[in-house]
């Protein structure tokens, strides 16, 4: 059995910088077309020179990859619309993030009063710039992102032409929010479909499957799964790929991370076909990015064949999601054009 993908997006990517780059970047872009590429480096993305500066960085990574990194800004309360103005063509959205919630998150957002932020957001509501959250607050991590719905609705309520992404979302409450707000949207990523909190420490810890959101119960997976087969409009796929070394990974302080993106297509086709899925894929992994953020996406055909895959012990030393196991489908080819 084979599989045709067109223009596969990953709506949320991320792809670190220096060495790490190099390390990475070529895997995780052969099978897309393009990602989202989040800012969070050291120090972040927060200027239109830096923003250029990475972009070169990771075309260079990437080599003769076929690939459009979609460029994000780091979300700061400062800017306004004239510094917005000139970086518009630049970048494809900007990102949010609470203050010190997850890696690299340090210098983001402390508060969420509606007055502090209007000026940057309604500036990016006129400018049809795009906000994606990572949704948490410092609750109790286990409901973090349930409680942080409240915020997005608070957002959504205050500027109704401001775009709202709500990133990587784990559970049934940020499900339920994406019918009650015209201007919510959200990316799923493939290891939030496919496990529980019980996958990561009901036996031995598994820290290769650790993530921030954590993963959560039965019955938000159930609700992920729901909206993402069925490929419901306002959600995209977004990898969430985060990869880190692997003496990050395991050791007492353990890195939060999941590195997918070389193996996200085919545990995506494995999935969508085991549930009788297959026929939405196309939209869930591309055609709903492309309506939701207006774009278009280099021509770039992705071929999967139901045939065993044996997932590396390791990508340049990052350690994927499944390592040394064996996956249903393989990649038989990328074509361009």
């Amino acid at each position: 059995m084979e599989l045709t993908l067109q223009a596969p997006l990953d709506m949320h990517l991320h792809l670190r910088d220096e060495q790490m780059l190099h390390n990475i970047a070529k895997p995780s872009a052969h099978t897309f077309s393009g990602a989202i590429v989040m800012p969070n480096l050291v120090p972040p993305v927060t200027t239109k020179e830096a923003v250029i500066a990475y972009k070169a960085r990771i075309e260079e990574a990437i080599g003769n990859e076929a690939f459009t990194p979609y460029m994000t800004l780091f979300f700061k309360p400062s800017y306004d619309k004239a510094f917005l103005e000139s970086i518009k063509d630049e970048i494809s959205a900007i990102k949010l993030y609470p203050a010190g919630i997850t890696t690299n998150s340090e210098g983001g957002v402390s508060g969420f009063d509606v007055e502090e932020l209007r000026p940057a957001l309604e500036a990016m509501s006129e400018l049809n710039i795009p906000l994606c959250v990572h949704g948490e607050t410092n609750g109790f991590v286990m409901d973090r992102e349930a409680e942080f719905v409240s915020i997005y609705e608070k957002l959504a309520t205050a500027f109704p032409k401001l775009k709202i992404i709500m990133e990587h979302i784990t559970t049934k409450e940020s499900v339920d929010a994406l019918d009650r707000h015209e201007n919510l949207y959200a990316t799923i990523t493939i290891h939030h479909l496919l496990i529980t909190l019980d996958d990561v420490a009901g036996g031995m810890l598994q820290p290769h499957l650790f993530c921030k959101p954590i993963a959560k119960r039965p019955e938000d997976r159930v609700a992920l799964r729901r909206v993402a087969l069925q490929a419901h409009p306002k959600v995209m796929f977004g990898s969430d790929s985060a990869p880190h070394p692997q003496h990050a990974k395991e050791n007492c302080g353990c890195a939060a991370g999941v590195f997918t993106a070389p193996i996200a297509l085919q545990l995506l086709a494995e999935l969508f076909e085991r549930e009788d899925a297959l026929e939405n894929l196309q939209a869930f992994i591309s055609g709903n990015a492309q309506k939701i953020y207006g774009i278009t996406p280099l021509a770039k055909t992705v071929t999967l064949e139901k045939k065993p895959f044996s997932v590396p012990a390791s990508y340049n030393g990052v350690v994927p999601m499944y390592a040394n196991e064996e996956i249903a489908y393989s990649i038989k080819e990328v074509t361009i054009g």
